[in-house]
């Protein structure tokens, strides 16, 4: 039997790029902002471009976050993709304070100007990285995630000036490096997982994620 994907349409961003990308990886997502549907799907994907503060509101608005937050408690798989993963944060920081959805205790701050070496960094951060596990993550742990590939560290595409820090260092599943820091690439608690990276802009590599999230 086919898994029902719903991909939350609250008008912010690249909702039909990650449409194609799931069709290409192997399934037809339901794009939809119909509480009744997302309630019932098998899998849900929260994608985003933007700045946070808009992001929330639109969630808001349209009763969306109380909706996220029943499918949640389903205990189902979601996952949360560049704005959308966090949003799943208390808090941002990005142009005054922001609540966000709070499935995930942390806060969205700017991401380092400074390398570790004193020299300065680009922020946006617009590159492609190599995404590996974070320092207390198990190799059984991260096998059990869309992120493992056979014992490979695959690099996806990056674009984005703020980061997650989550409250708990259990709850950072990956990161990347940008200029020696350390940066947050993917968070995960119980059911719910988010990715600061573009799966739907990071070919074979982001393909492959979605189609092993798909098939959770």
């Amino acid at each position: 039997m086919s898994k029902s994907i719903v991909v939350v349409d609250y008008g912010i961003g690249n909702v039909f790029s990650v449409c194609n990308a799931l069709k290409q990886a192997g399934c037809e997502p339901n794009l939809t902002r119909s509480a009744s549907d997302i309630l019932s799907a098998d899998k849900v994907i929260l994608p985003g471009v933007g700045a946070f503060g808009r992001a929330i509101a639109a969630l808001r608005d349209l009763g969306l976050d109380e909706t996220l937050r029943r499918f949640v408690e389903t205990e189902r798989p979601f996952l949360g993709i560049c704005i959308g993963m966090q949003l799943l944060m208390d808090q941002s920081t990005e142009f005054g304070e922001n609540t966000g959805l709070g499935f995930i205790p942390g806060i969205v701050d700017r991401i380092p100007g400074t390398a570790t070496d004193g020299s300065t960094l680009r922020v946006p951060h617009i590159s492609w990285g190599e995404v590996r596990p974070a320092e207390q993550v198990s190799e059984d742990g991260w096998n059990a995630t869309p992120l493992a590939n056979g014992g490979e560290h695959d690099s996806f595409y990056f674009v984005h000036s703020f980061h997650c820090t989550p409250s708990d260092p259990a709850h950072r599943l990956a990161v990347v490096d940008y200029g020696g820091n350390a940066i947050t690439a993917a968070v995960r608690r119980d059911n719910l997982m988010g990715v600061q990276f573009h799966p739907e802009r990071s070919g074979p590599a982001g393909l492959g994620f979605l189609e092993r999230f798909i098939n959770l």
